[in-house]
């Protein structure tokens, strides 16, 4: 044998003992991926949905919650957070104290004082569509006399009619809260309702007030024809403040000794506005939970997912060890598997992502809210599904991963 026939085999040995590195490019990746779901499509989808309902859950519950918060806060921007109400406490023997007559002119005389209004309630009267109505229906309606500021105070609207004015407010007239009108059957002002005994005019129809829900089961008349005609002593039950917003603090501290120098610790002030935050603090905890139980919804598609992929090994074992046969490295047949977990978990996702934000514009429009699905929420979701895809599909990727080609030889 020459040198130089030795020399070609040599280096012909050399190049069938070097090692080649398998390439699989991502479109083959994917390609493979979906072949073992096409494969399957009604399993597929069952394991899609439950993957789906878990994002569903998750993304309507926090874009229902994102709904409603923008919505709160575009009622408290236009409203005003600079609202207070004052009310008597009992005194220090325990015993009922009153609010004195004209108390909120002598809370306009403060400082950073925007407008002040008094409601009395007059627990003596009542309020019915005619005479004929039994006095025991009185369908939880109060009658209340309201000052002629209280309109602008509490920023209510009217959706019909008119508020009271220097004329009508001796006048046998009322203003009626929106629930009020309703119960009593009343859809339009210039008929009459029976009142202290008495038909009265209605003016005019409130709508829903945020700030004062206790005007909207009311029945409001005029302090003057309240005096002459319903035995109003003059003291009210309620005052409405509005503060400007830089110097609350400061009237808080005077307002109770401005109303009773006497006895200031028998005055309560609160901000309504903190009521509407502690149901929203409510309302994040109803989140919290429902988010939780939209977690375990995912967590189950995940199981659903895991046991998909491992069944579909058990099936696939020829496949899996004629493809090791074919050249097919343990790396290629473990991203072949979390390819497919993946594309599983993303075809799940995407379809709950959708349903979540249908299932948001649709509670929104029912509410009147303008729906609002945050940016990252949807981002949070789509990435929790992929991780949850691959830590679903990790195990049986492996597990498929160490079949022998020999498998393929096994019937």
């Amino acid at each position: 044998m020459t040198r130089a026939t030795e020399s070609l085999m040599g280096e012909t040995s050399t190049q069938q003992q070097a090692p080649q590195r398998s390439l699989l490019l991502p479109a083959d990746m994917l390609r493979l991926g979906l072949v073992g779901l096409k494969a399957k499509p009604v399993r597929t989808a069952l394991s899609a949905l439950g993957v789906a309902i878990g994002v569903a859950a998750m993304v309507a519950v926090l874009g229902i919650s994102a709904s409603s918060q923008a919505k709160l806060q575009a009622t408290l921007a236009e409203l005003g957070t600079n609202l207070f109400t004052i009310e008597a406490n009992k005194n220090m023997s325990g015993d009922d104290t009153v609010l004195p007559e004209r108390a909120h002119g002598r809370l306009d005389r403060l400082d950073g004082v925007q407008g002040s209004a008094a409601l009395a309630n007059l627990p003596e009267a009542s309020v019915y569509r005619n005479l004929h109505v039994d006095p025991s229906h009185n369908g939880g309606i109060s009658v209340a006399a309201a000052s002629p500021e209280l309109h602008d105070v509490v920023a209510a609207k009217l959706a019909q009619g008119t508020w009271f004015s220097e004329a009508t407010s001796a006048q046998p007239s009322t203003v009626l809260g929106a629930t009020t009108a309703e119960r009593l059957g009343v859809t339009s002002p210039n008929v009459n309702v029976w009142l202290g005994g008495m038909d009265v005019r209605v003016i005019g129809i409130l709508e829903p007030v945020a700030l004062a829900p206790e005007l909207d089961t009311s029945a409001l008349v005029g302090p003057a024809f309240a005096s002459s005609q319903l035995e109003f002593a003059g003291h009210p039950s309620r005052l409405y403040l509005r503060i400007d917003e830089t110097q609350i603090d400061q009237v808080r501290g005077l307002a109770p000794a401005a109303i009773r120098p006497d006895q200031p610790g028998a005055i309560a002030m609160s901000r309504p506005s903190d009521a509407l935050a502690a149901a929203a603090a409510a309302d994040e905890v109803f989140t919290s939970m429902m988010l939780g139980l939209g977690s375990i919804s995912l967590l189950v598609g995940a199981i659903g997912i895991a046991n998909t992929m491992i069944i579909s090994v058990i099936e696939r074992r020829r496949e899996i060890g004629l493809r090791r046969a074919l050249g097919a490295t343990r790396s290629h047949v473990r991203l072949q598997f979390v390819c497919e977990a993946l594309v599983l978990s993303g075809l799940g996702g995407a379809a709950g992502i959708t349903i979540g934000v249908l299932v948001t514009t649709g509670v929104a429009a029912f509410n009147g809210w303008s729906p609002t699905v945050p940016g990252n929420v949807l981002l949070i979701a789509a990435v929790a599904t992929l991780g949850v895809g691959a830590v679903a599909g990790l195990y049986p990727a492996v597990r498929a991963s160490r079949t022998p080609p020999t498998a393929a030889l096994n019937g």
